[in-house]
């Protein structure tokens, strides 16, 4: 009974127990896979319709400004005027098919009489009939915007007001643009609403669609009048200006989670195959142990001195091999250190994931042993270098520099991801036997100077970096003094208006730095100093108490102040917050708290964590330069904010290309029902069309820049709810 007991235990443990723990496993796996694929090729599919709409966008945008090469043009006046088509020909008909492509071109008269038309040949023979059903009601557009002498939309690079839409030219759809003959010097006079007009259609269907999809890889690339129903096809609808479609462009998309999946089966079998393979043999290994723990406390000397992640030199073997190597130099050779320091490597943890920043990390040190192989190469920190260069002159340096910054600038393709970085480098050199604490400091001064200089460059040490970086020290130890003295630093306050209302609705305090010598000192030059010698808690400190005395003499306004990573980081930043507030009597939810992209989306649990309390209390979040880092639309849904500022950079390029992207940002905050401002707004066609766009707020210096406390003060005291006229 007893030997059928363990019989019947060995075989459950042998192999009913293995197999279905490799089935549940492999189930799971193809589970998760089957889900993952399903995201990517919809992802995938996404990315394809708005490129597509891109590309559609882009053509009618580039038929306009193929007219303007001829149309923009003293001789076009003259030649049109006078009707010479020859040179109409040459210049306005058929150059603009062989050099654009254009498949037709009409010039009329202001009373739209023909001057001339030319028609590329075509399968579908198209009837002069056929264009004007097309163009006619551009034209008449076209033509009482110039009698008003409108010039919306006239920039640097648009030339001239014209129309354009998206129709059907006889039976194919088309891009029509209409243009009028102008004069590039103004020396020609023409009566406004009398110019000739330039027709130009671009079909889009047969040959544009063919380019399409050998260009961008496309299958199946094809116009059809109708959308797809199958679900093995996609399409996007092609909109005139009215919002109806009139046709579509449909493709085959390309699903790489499907293709991935059908080549990952094979290997979650295999995955349950070798599940079942361990657990049965799991019994079997324990008397391997032994072997196993002699074998790892070989390896743990080994990693005594390399880096487990990359197998390069630690810093203490780097230490000892530059100390040994240096002492032993002969008076004639010439050695050098460097230090490299990656850029943006901070961003790509944040977006994504230490995993990743990992794997970056090992194909940096790959790359540098291909570069250097001979030299000693050491990894020292998180993102940080160091290279031990002997034999080497000057020119030899400077050849490795730049070889580095080069080949780290090169992107990395790390699990699909497409991941760009760049590297500092500074250069220590010296002869003979040296000090190699002193080469290390000087490398390490001369990759500072690197990093001013822009980044992604290299720098070699010289005499003068030990004045400049006199200086910076002089500006630590001042910002130092002006803190413990409190008296240096000052707030000043930016006011914020109601798109909707056209009034003061809050206002945004700002660090300022009135230095008793160099008068004031921008905040990108000493925030960034404040960081890194960790004086930026302070500074923040002064700034919220001269913030919470303003709202407390201004009840009725709310306020904004910014909060850096190291502040939002502090395990006690919350707490003096709230006890701020409590000690000015202030309602938490007047206060809004301004934090980057970073901070937002990288899911640090310390700034998670703070940002929950404030907001449990009461206080409002927003993420300050929205747009500027790595941040997705996507990746708001899981953030706990109430506001996001838009970066400067969008509102500079409003009525041009960053439009669209201004008006998803907005979209995107009301869906989720944040509040939306502006930042940088600095003309009153950017404030028009952000309050068209659906703004809630606007900020710049059209409306106000930063002021001093009593001047803000004056002005709500003076104006109270002043409207904002521009």
């Amino acid at each position: 009974m007893q030997m059928n007991w363990q019989a019947r235990s060995q075989w459950v443990l042998k192999w009913v127990l293995p197999a279905a723990t490799s089935l549940i496993i492999g189930c799971v796996l193809y589970g998760t896979l089957q889900w993952a694929a399903g995201q990517t090729d919809m992802v995938a599919e996404a990315r394809q319709r708005d490129l597509v709409k891109l590309i559609v966008s882009k053509m009618q945008a580039s038929v306009a400004h193929d007219q303007e090469s001829a149309t923009v043009w003293d001789d076009a006046v003259r030649k049109t005027d006078a009707r010479d088509l020859e040179w109409l020909r040459s210049n306005l008909g058929e150059w603009m098919q062989t050099y654009f492509g254009h498949d037709a071109a009409i010039v009329i008269s202001a009373d739209h009489g023909r001057i001339y038309e030319f028609i590329a040949p075509s399968d579908n023979a198209l009837t002069l009939g056929d264009l004007r059903l097309a163009y006619e009601p551009l034209a008449d557009a076209l033509q009482k915007r110039l009698a008003a002498g409108d010039a919306e939309g006239v920039t640097d690079r648009v030339l001239s007001i014209g129309e354009s839409d998206l129709t059907y030219v006889g039976r194919r759809p088309a891009i029509v643009s209409v243009k009028p003959i102008v004069s590039d010097t103004g020396d020609i006079e023409q009566p406004p609403g009398q110019q000739n007009l330039h027709v130009a259609v671009r079909f889009l269907d047969r040959s544009f669609v063919s380019e399409i999809g050998a260009d961008y890889q496309f299958a199946e690339m094809q116009f059809s009048a109708d959308a797809p129903t199958d679900p093995e096809h996609s399409f996007v609808p092609l909109k005139s200006r009215a919002g109806a479609a009139i046709g579509y462009f449909t493709w085959r998309p390309f699903r790489p989670g499907a293709n991935v999946m059908e080549a990952t089966l094979p290997a979650v079998g295999l995955a349950a195959v070798a599940i079942f393979v361990a657990a049965n043999m799991f019994g079997r290994a324990i008397w391997r142990r032994s072997a196993r723990l002699a074998s790892s406390r070989e390896e743990l000397q080994r990693l005594a001195s390399r880096d487990p992640l990359t197998g390069l030199s630690n810093r203490a073997h780097f230490s000892t091999e530059l100390a040994a190597r240096i002492g032993a130099a002969s008076q004639n050779q010439c050695h050098c250190v460097l230090f490299i320091d990656l850029d943006r490597f901070k961003a790509v943890n944040d977006t994504f994931g230490h995993p990743t920043g990992d794997k970056l990390i090992s194909l940096v040190a790959q790359r540098m042993n291909e570069i250097m192989p001979a030299a000693l190469i050491g990894r020292i920190g998180g993102d940080e270098f160091t290279v031990l260069l002997e034999e080497a002159d000057g020119q030899v340096v400077d050849a490795a520099c730049a070889r580095i910054v080069q080949r780290l600038r090169d992107p990395f393709e790390i699990d699909g991801a497409h991941i760009v970085i760049g590297a500092s480098v500074g250069a220590a050199l010296a002869a003979g036997p040296a000090d190699p604490s002193e080469l290390t400091r000087q490398a390490d001064i001369a990759l500072y100077h690197a990093k001013a200089a822009g980044r992604n460059t290299f720098a070699k040490f010289g005499g003068h970096m030990d004045e400049l970086l006199r200086s910076r020290r002089k500006l630590e130890h001042d910002l130092r003094l002006a803190l413990e003295t409190k008296s240096q630093i000052e707030t000043f306050y930016q006011p914020v208006y109601s798109a909707e209302h056209k009034s003061l609705s809050s206002m945004e305090a700002l660090a300022r730095w009135k230095h008793p010598e160099e008068g004031f000192i921008a905040p990108d030059v000493f925030i960034p100093i404040a960081e890194e010698i960790g004086l930026i808690q302070e500074v923040g400190a002064i700034v919220l108490e001269d913030a919470c005395s303003v709202m407390a003499d201004l009840p009725s306004i709310s306020m904004a102040i910014n909060a850096s990573t190291l502040e939002l980081c502090s395990d006690g930043y919350p707490l003096r917050v709230l006890s701020r507030l409590a000690k000015w009597n202030i309602d938490p939810t007047r206060l809004e708290i301004e934090i980057t992209e970073s901070l937002a989306f990288g899911g640090e649990a310390h700034s998670d964590r703070n940002i929950a309390m404030l907001r449990n209390a009461g206080v409002r979040i927003a993420i300050d330069d929205f747009g500027t880092g790595y941040s997705s639309f996507s990746r708001v849904q899981n953030v706990m904010i109430d506001r996001i500022k838009i970066d400067k950079s969008f509102i500079d390029a409003v009525q041009g290309d960053s439009k669209p992207l201004i008006e998803a940002m907005i979209n995107m905050a009301r869906a989720k029902g944040l509040k939306t401002t502006a930042e940088g707004v600095e003309t009153n066609e950017q404030s028009d069309a952000l309050v068209a766009l659906g703004c809630d707020s606007l900020q710049g210096f059209l409306i106000s820049r930063p002021l001093a406390r009593a001047a803000i003060i004056d002005l709500f005291n003076g104006t109270g709810k002043r409207t904002l006229t521009a």
